[in-house]
């Protein structure tokens, strides 16, 4: 590599993609760097502390492969567990001096001539500084720039306001008025806390959410020593999660019908609870399951059918200094409003002011239409990766297995480049669009796009920009044995 490159690689972000990409680049002899815009790393899970959060996925499988964790306190960790094995993960492999925190990128422009990053980073002083960068991997992730509604008269709410991805620490709910919008996979898990503390509960449910019960054990103390002295034993039980997981993908994207049972099911456990059949008829949803993501939850209904939760499905028309109104009329007085809104899972990307050839801009062109090649590589973009990218996302089993896969590909990607004496990898444009016809055409037959609803999952022209419309198996597979043949390799090193 040139020597006016400051590092092999620039990794952005310090989530499992982040961290995952710099224990790979440590093994393969690449300098590295992690630049990470908060004061600690974690992503998600460093952002998202709102009570009650938790993975929907199970522990064992929402590790990475290499680093098993025999600690895992109960089948579905928390997110202060999960918080604490990524900083295990950060300690263990020696990363912490190559982090930047505090560091977010501004900007990053490709220098065809170089064959490389410039990328432009903001200090907390509100400094900036060059790096130059051989590579640059995205792991950016989806689930952290939130997603805030536009309420007309919001700025004159005298209450607090927070979304559920900046909670505040040291908020109490205890015997305030609590508005929450949202019955998302985070209004479903915070709701049940905030109903326990507060006076009274507004729930503004805009669609009803398919529930199933959750089978969380805490896992006893005898289990934990025998993973942690026979390890064969906990990859084997990781093994079994992994094929149960994989055997739903029909489900989600070829036979939506598959669900019937699970929807019986999922009705019967609300019927458990919520004996009020006007209130059961508010709960119920219209559309198939899966369409959105499916939650789960013990402690979801018995709240909302407390005498202090109400729930209302008159959506939001404005707000004052005292709370705000719905289309019905009715004004709902608030000491606090709770955003349980999501998260605009393309944001991360655009806001990055990425400049590729020939002017190509990464915002400009998503906003013409995102398009990516598995995920990982965008045309005009060379030595650009992006881990958890388009199309990447899973409705049935953990996201860290596609991260694993894709940091591969990133691998033997940037050793085909440096084997061949070349300077820059990118995709070829012209084996874009196939491959995103395919997932076009491959999304119609799934429960996301035929299932009659709407979701975060599909963009606004109701494509599957999100996720990946197959199994983890075949996906691993296509990654392992990239088609070189696809990709562009240009340039030469100095020398």
């Amino acid at each position: 590599m040139s020597a006016r490159v400051d590092h092999d690689l620039v990794i952005v972000g310090s989530g499992f993609s982040g961290i995952g990409m710099a224990i790979a680049a440590q093994r393969s002899g690449r300098d590295y760097v992690i630049l990470e815009k908060a004061d600690e790393i974690g992503g998600t899970w460093r952002d998202n502390r709102y009570p009650g959060c938790a993975c929907d996925v199970p522990s064992h499988l929402y590790s990475f492969s290499f680093e098993p964790n025999p600690y895992w306190s109960r089948a579905y960790a928390t997110s202060d567990e999960i918080q604490d094995y990524l900083l295990y993960c950060v300690e263990k492999y020696g990363l912490r001096d190559s982090i930047r925190l505090r560091s977010t990128v501004q900007r990053m422009t490709f220098d065809e001539g170089l064959g490389a990053w410039h990328v432009t980073v903001g200090t907390p002083d509100g400094d900036s500084y060059q790096l130059v960068a051989g590579a640059v991997v995205l792991g950016v992730g989806a689930l952290h720039d939130p997603v805030l509604p536009d309420i007309p008269g919001i700025e004159s709410f005298q209450g607090e306001v927070m979304h559920t991805a900046a909670w505040d620490p040291g908020a109490t709910m205890i015997d305030r008025r609590v508005g929450i919008i949202g019955t998302g996979c985070s209004g479903v898990q915070a709701i049940p806390h905030l109903a326990e503390d507060a006076k009274h509960l507004t729930v503004f449910q805009r669609t009803p959410i398919w529930v199933l019960p959750k089978v969380d054990p805490a896992y006893p103390e005898w289990l934990v020593d025998a993973y942690e002295k026979r390890p064969w034993l906990m990859k084997a039980h990781r093994a079994k999660i992994k094929a149960a997981n994989e055997l739903r993908v029909l489900a989600f994207t070829k036979q939506p019908l598959l669900l019937k049972a699970a929807s019986k099911a999922a009705l019967a456990h609300m019927r458990s609870a919520v004996k009020d059949p006007q209130l059961r008829a508010k709960l119920t949803p219209d559309y198939t399951m899966g369409c959105k993501r499916i939650t789960m939850s013990n402690t979801y209904f018995p709240a909302l059918a407390r005498d202090n939760v109400s729930v209302e499905t008159s959506s939001i028309t404005g707000a004052d200094a005292t709370g705000v109104t719905t289309a019905d009329g009715a004004h709902h007085d608030l000491d606090v409003l709770v955003l349980a809104t999501g998260f605009d899972v393309s944001g991360s990307y655009r806001h990055l002011n990425v400049t590729g050839l020939a002017g190509h801009t990464l915002e400009a062109d998503w906003d013409a239409g995102i398009e990516s090649y598995y995920g990982v590589t965008v045309p005009h973009y060379p030595n650009l990766f992006l881990l958890l990218g388009p199309n990447t996302g899973l409705g049935h089993t953990s996201v860290v297995l596609m991260i694993e896969a894709q940091i591969g590909l990133v691998t033997k990607l940037l050793d085909a480049r440096d084997h061949r004496g070349a300077t820059a990898v990118t995709v070829r444009p012209q084996v874009v669009p196939a491959h995103m016809a395919q997932l076009d055409e491959r999304s119609k037959a799934t429960v996301w796009q035929s299932g009659g609803c709407t979701s975060w999952y599909l963009d606004e022209e109701g494509r599957n920009r999100t996720l990946w419309p197959g199994s983890v198996v075949e996906y691993e597979r296509k990654l392992a044995g990239p088609e070189l043949v696809d990709y562009e390799f240009t340039g030469a090193l100095d020398g």
